[in-house]
């Protein structure tokens, strides 16, 4: 089953009101973009917008980390999110973000989550409508239900990594082999001992996933054996989403996001790093 629907779709069920429309649009700290300025610039119509910084469990010291479900409920309940509707995502970079609210809708229990296909960028490309400011939705119920299975936590990885379970990297390959400085600063270069990288911009097409027999070939040639358990992994926790999505589009059906990332293994005295080639 396809988790994208077409901007045509989308403009067709608009005013449909068991559709609700995120902007989960987030960008890299030293990026010089600011999402919320540019929601409030021009967004798809009725659009909520969606900040993955604020909506996250920010007492835990690490960037965009899932709430508990009590929590996430009373969040996306106070921005009009519901649980029961179609929520369709999508991010100002083509396909970046969106992901990471797609997994995170999804693992808090929402009924039907989709991504828009070459998200906003495709939108303003076909000269569809925008709404500027702030799209207001009354309060909704957001009965929240973390799947726990697919989030793994900082020991979960690290037996992982000293039993031999495939994890699987976001990463660029000059950061996962510890070539190039972290972007953020203070965090060790490298990765996680016995990890496989396959950076997720290699997977995307024009905002778009690739077909799915080229992102199994992709898999596959990390090394990852899609019927197996993967975790997959990045930076902080948002491209891994993409690994995710690619993983379930071919029919993995044990995945789990390792939260943390690198901003938390890399910034950790007791994590063990690897430099180089996956090996």
């Amino acid at each position: 089953m396809s988790r994208f629907v077409t901007t045509q779709w989308l403009a067709d069920h608009l005013d449909d009101p068991d559709i609700q429309v995120i902007d989960a649009s987030w960008h890299m700290p030293n990026s010089g973009r600011n999402a919320h300025a540019e929601y409030v610039a021009g967004h798809v119509p009725g659009a909520i917008f969606f900040d993955l910084d604020k909506n996250a469990d920010i007492a835990s010291g690490l960037p965009h980390m899932l709430p508990d479900a009590e929590t996430f409920s009373a969040m996306a309940g106070a921005l009009g999110i519901a649980s029961d509707k179609t929520l369709v995502v999508y991010d100002e970079a083509g396909l970046f973000s969106a992901p990471r609210a797609w997994w995170t809708f999804t693992v808090m229990g929402a009924r039907d989550v989709k991504i828009l296909e070459g998200g906003g960028p495709r939108w303003r490309a076909e000269n569809r409508p925008l709404d500027t400011g702030n799209s207001v939705a009354p309060p909704a119920t957001f009965d929240a239900k973390c799947d726990d299975d697919a989030v793994a936590s900082f020991h979960e990885v690290l037996a992982a990594s000293q039993s031999g379970q495939q994890i699987l990297d976001a990463r660029g390959a000059a950061r996962f082999a510890g070539d190039t400085p972290e972007p953020r600063a203070g965090l060790k270069s490298g990765h996680i001992p016995h990890s496989r990288n396959l950076p997720f911009d290699t997977l995307i097409a024009d905002g778009t996933l690739k077909p799915r027999d080229e992102l199994e070939a992709a898999i596959r040639a990390a090394g990852i054996d899609p019927q197996k358990p993967v975790i997959t992994s990045c930076g902080s926790g948002v491209t891994a989403a993409v690994l995710a999505l690619a993983l379930d589009t071919i029919g993995a059906e044990k995945v789990a996001l390792y939260d943390g990332s690198w901003t938390e293994w890399g910034g950790r005295d007791d994590a063990p790093v690897q430099t180089g080639p996956a090996r």
